[in-house]
């Protein structure tokens, strides 16, 4: 597994955390940062810094862009493992234009296939698939 994908699975630990509690992420992070100096904790990546802070920013375009494209699923309605891994890669299509499109989407549908329903692979894609089609003309 390589770096970069424990860190999208770490950030989606801590989004799916927050998400769950009804908690900020940011404060999460804090938290998970402050453990990791007083104990002997794994370090929290860099990257995986940079999906919570991000997702956080961009959060509310987020959820209005997983609104509108998952058709027939309301935000409450879906897992939370499937909201916070569309938040994590719809971050990574529309800020972090480092990584390709398809390598976030590949890693998404991993994740959901690991750790979700048999029927979110699916969905997810195709959120996934539109957002990054129509990438170019979203006002950011």
């Amino acid at each position: 597994m390589s770096a970069r994908t424990k860190a999208r699975k770490a950030a989606l630990d801590i989004l799916f955390e927050s998400d769950i509690r009804g908690t900020s992420s940011i404060e999460l992070l804090a938290q998970r940062l402050a453990q990791e100096i007083d104990q002997e904790n794994r370090p929290v990546r860099e990257f995986t810094q940079e999906l919570v802070v991000g997702v956080d920013a961009h959060r509310r375009k987020i959820d209005e862009l997983i609104a509108t494209y998952a058709q027939g699923w309301d935000m409450d309605r879906l897992p939370a493992v499937d909201r916070n891994v569309l938040r994590l890669a719809i971050f990574e299509i529309l800020w972090s234009p480092e990584v390709p499109d398809a390598v976030v989407i590949d890693e998404a549908l991993t994740l959901v296939k690991q750790l979700s329903t048999d029927e979110s692979g699916g969905y997810v894609h195709g959120v996934l698939g539109r957002v990054s089609a129509i990438k170019s003309d979203l006002s950011l």
